[in-house]
């Protein structure tokens, strides 16, 4: 990219930055609160482009005025000055036009969503589920190392330990942008503690890291849900069996997922108070619909899992710990280091610092920055 190219991409980035600004102070804005969130993303992304483009915008100044006295100034120390200024100054030209390159990538929407991951035995029977185990232990250890909150949804124990498959959330701050690119088959070569004559074992684990959905906008037509209203029964004196307080109400919905329409019938007869039955009614029918529309959510999932995780063989493995040599290997980037403990204790952000390297230069390329 020629500098009058990136110049140019800067003012757009710049004039867009300022427009966000405005709109994010707009009470029409704030009031809509899906826009406004999604604004105020941009205007934080926008707000990191800005002051690096004001740092380049200083720089190129600085190489300018530079060579302006260079040419014009007959006194030594100026002349040095300025000399020493600008080499410093061309120095630094390629390291921050790097910096703004690699922000002008666009980034995964995804990236700053938190994450559910999901831990898989697969080759090797009881060795693949304890290695499962210490895969998990690994993440919760890196986990708690960036502040971030682990939650197990699900697991299943290997009949000798481990996990034949564990599922658990993890939220924080550009969770899934970090962690996505553990998605794969790990496989470890080590003497299995079930191992009685001290052989090798290769076995395999897999890997999905998946970004968590965001909450669902239930959409309701309130003007087309028909209530109807009775006494409630049971215990609960007079003002229960004399006043119509229980409500009952039918809803048309169209499942998006099947294109198959329902009725849903919801009654609440919980308190004597009529709106607030009526308040936990609809409740109720968000909750159904949502629970409904959540499938489609979990349906996604298990496409993107084929997609990013095999079945657990050894021969698509992204990454090997072998033990004896105390040796990681990252296939993808023909990465190797030999601190496996300490890895295996949750040190592995060097390894994803790599990873994330690699990605950016093909997005670089990609992208012809």
């Amino acid at each position: 990219m020629t500098n009058d190219s990136l110049i140019s991409r800067l003012n757009d980035i710049e004039a867009r930055y300022q427009e966000v600004s405005t709109l994010i102070a707009d009470p029409d804005v704030i009031a809509d609160m899906q826009r406004y969130v999604r604004l105020t993303k941009e205007y934080k992304d926008l707000e990191r482009l800005t002051a690096v483009s004001r740092r380049y915008r200083a720089l190129i100044a600085t190489i300018d005025e530079a060579k302006e006295i260079l040419d014009n100034e007959k006194d030594p120390d100026m002349r040095e000055m300025a000399k020493e200024e600008l080499d410093n100054a061309t120095e630094e030209r390629p390291r921050l036009e790097e910096e703004i390159k690699l922000l002008l990538i666009p980034a995964d929407p995804e990236d700053g969503k938190n994450a559910i991951v999901e831990i898989r035995g697969g080759t090797g029977g009881d060795e693949a589920a304890i290695f499962a185990g210490d895969l998990f232990k690994m993440y919760s250890k890196y986990c708690e190392s960036k502040g971030w909150n682990v939650a197990v949804t699900s697991f299943n124990e290997g009949t000798a330990g481990g996990f034949k498959e564990i599922v658990f959330a993890v939220s924080g701050d550009n969770v899934y942008g970090t962690l996505k690119y553990e998605s794969g088959v790990h496989r470890v070569q080590r003497v299995p503690a079930t191992e009685t004559q001290g052989r090798v074992h290769t076995s395999a684990a897999t890997v999905a890291v998946l970004p968590e959905a965001e909450e669902f906008d239930v959409e309701i037509n309130e003007g087309e849900i028909k209530w109807d209203t009775f006494r409630s029964g049971g215990a609960g004196g007079q003002n229960v069996n004399k006043v119509e307080s229980g409500v009952r109400l039918r809803y048309m919905w169209r499942n998006p997922n099947t294109g198959v329409s329902e009725e849903i019938l919801i009654e609440c007869t919980e308190t004597r108070d009529q709106p607030k039955n009526k308040e936990r009614a609809l409740s109720r029918l968000r909750t159904f619909i949502y629970d409904r529309e959540h499938q489609k959510y979990l349906d996604d999932i298990a496409s993107r899992r084929k997609t990013m995780v095999s079945t657990g063989d050894r021969s698509a493995k992204i990454r090997t710990y072998n033990y004896p040599q105390g040796r990681i290997t990252d296939h993808r980037i023909n990465y190797t280091i030999y601190n496996l403990q300490a890895f295996m204790n949750g040190d592995i952000q060097d390894c994803i610092d790599h990873l994330i390297i690699a990605e950016n230069a093909e997005r670089l390329k990609e992208t012809e920055l």
